[in-house]
């Protein structure tokens, strides 16, 4: 074996590392969990040396299971949780609070003020994003006005801020370098994606000294060199930085505009390519950079819906209906059809396009032959309309029509999903044989920038595709089942409620 990349893929609840061999074989993976932290309703944290640790230990790990030498790494791809944000000593390297995680909703007010004062339009205008605390900014903000002296010390340049990609190689080049790459750039309410350059009205609004920033960098270049580290070698180029819904774009070679990919974990992330368009959404999306290569700037279309897998979890941890979530697709296959069931998955409110946070789910359409099988059918529908809704308000937005969908992600692994999902959309759906495709894609940006890969035409040859699922519903089949769903979901949303005076 000639060498490998490693790609370290740092997530919300555990880090993976994955070694991709020089022709894009996985050699090797490993992950570890770490310690969420709750301090308060709504608040969620994670402690960095906890982080830390699960990188190292993945990393042995890994290498240990490839049977492979640290010395044949040839380059570093880092993928990351977005939005999580990080405050660190520029001197000593410590962290100055527990990272705030992108889940953490303790600024809500702050958001709230901003879009009084008028200023969501211009955020939007710049950065694509909406005033949310979902984003990285106002998080910023709330360490340097609560911890003691921080925002005194980050005006006299004294603290850095960070995603977790900017900490990692922090970390893995012994403090060699301050960097971050466009598309965690473009997650944080601080940096004008079209410009492409931090904003320093928007910054002076959410409080954030300019001076704390990280340089911003393409997604593919070698930005510095391992370290002092436990594991690896110095020298090693540390190549490759993407969000982490960015980087399973890359990774499913999502390349050309209308290109699409949808992962399916705890929600479902869906990413349109729009290329070297910056596409302004009038249905509810988000509007981001995919990667940069070079000066080259591609942009996508970016929806989630809240809930996919949870619905899962909840018939498992909720109703008991099975004992594991990998026992719904058997349960769901008992029967051919839900029937009349329906299963509107708006248990933490509904999401893009509809952005209804007191939206309430819902089970409709229940009889006395409904049984646990309809269930389990109807709630993998309930994710696979969602996406659908997603990429009818892509294709609106861009005024492009989605050819295919490539999916990832664990739930991608349940065949009858995939199928209802190619059913709904009228469109071939394509899993990888890989589908941790977010790693994938950061060892691929690595690769490029090392000359593993030489373009992006020798990734998609590399690139392997496991499984086709081809709509076996007609048109009328299609439009009669998105029918019931769009009369269940009106039946959720928080203003006909009100209407009808329920709580």
């Amino acid at each position: 074996m000639s060498g490998y990349i490693l790609s370290i893929d740092q997530g919300t609840t555990g880090s993976t590392v994955v070694l991709l061999s020089e022709d894009a074989q996985i050699l090797g993976k490993a992950t570890r969990e770490f310690t969420q932290h709750f301090p308060k309703p709504g608040w969620v944290e994670h402690d960095l040396d906890d982080i830390w640790a699960s990188v190292v230990g993945a990393l042995g790990e890994a290498l240990e299971r490839a049977g492979s030498s640290p010395a044949e790494c040839r380059a570093i791809g880092i993928t990351n949780q977005r939005e999580t944000t990080v405050v660190w000593d520029r001197e000593s390297g410590a962290p100055i609070h527990r990272a705030i995680v992108w889940q953490d909703r303790r600024t809500a007010d702050r958001c709230r003020q901003l879009r009084a004062e008028g200023l969501e339009e211009k955020f939007r205008e710049r950065t694509g994003l909406l005033l949310d605390p979902y984003f990285s900014g106002t998080k910023v903000a709330w360490i340097l006005d609560h911890v003691e002296g921080a925002r005194a010390r980050a005006e006299a340049g004294e603290l850095a801020f960070g995603t977790i990609d900017s900490w990692l190689v922090h970390r893995l080049s012994g403090a060699a370098v301050h960097v971050t790459d466009a598309t965690n750039a473009s997650r944080t309410l601080l940096y004008d994606i079209v410009a492409g350059r931090w904003d320093e009205e928007l910054a002076g609004h959410l409080g954030v000294p300019l001076s704390m920033l990280p340089e911003v960098r393409s997604c593919s270049e070698i930005y510095a060199h391992t370290a002092g580290l436990q594991g690896l070698p110095d020298g090693v180029p540390i190549a490759g930085i993407a969000g982490d819904q960015q980087a399973a774009l890359f990774g499913q070679t999502c390349f050309g505009a209308g290109d699409a990919k949808c992962t399916y974990g705890t929600g479902a992330f869906i990413l349109m390519t729009t290329g070297d368009r910056f596409v302004p959404s009038t249905s509810g999306l988000l509007t981001t950079i995919a990667w940069r290569l070079g000066d080259r700037t591609t942009y996508a279309l970016e929806g989630s819906a809240f809930i996919a897998g949870a619905a899962v979890q909840w018939l498992r941890d909720g109703l008991g209906l099975i004992a594991d979530a990998s026992e719904i697709e058997a349960l769901a296959r008992q029967v051919e059809s839900a029937g009349e069931v329906t299963f509107v998955p708006a248990l933490s409110g509904l999401g893009a396009p509809h952005w209804d946070p007191d939206a309430r789910g819902l089970i409709c359409g229940l009889s006395r032959d409904t049984t646990a099988a309809h269930l389990a059918r109807a709630a993998l529908e309930g994710i696979a309309f969602q996406v659908v809704d997603l990429v009818a308000a892509m294709e609106a937005d861009s005024k492009q029509h989605l050819g295919r969908l490539r999916v990832d992600g664990g739930a991608s692994m349940n065949a009858l999903l995939m199928q209802e999902q190619a059913d709904l959309l009228g469109v071939e759906v394509d899993r990888p044989a890989f589908v941790e495709t977010t790693a994938l894609g950061a060892a691929y940006l690595a690769g490029l920038a090392v000359g593993i890969f030489p373009d992006l035409e020798g990734i998609s040859r590399a690139h392997r595709i496991e499984a086709t699922f081809r709509p076996a519903l007609d048109t009328e089949g299609r439009e009669a089942k998105m029918q019931r769903w769009r009369d269940a979901v009106s039946r959720t949303r928080s203003d006909r409620r009100s209407d009808r005076g329920e709580s």
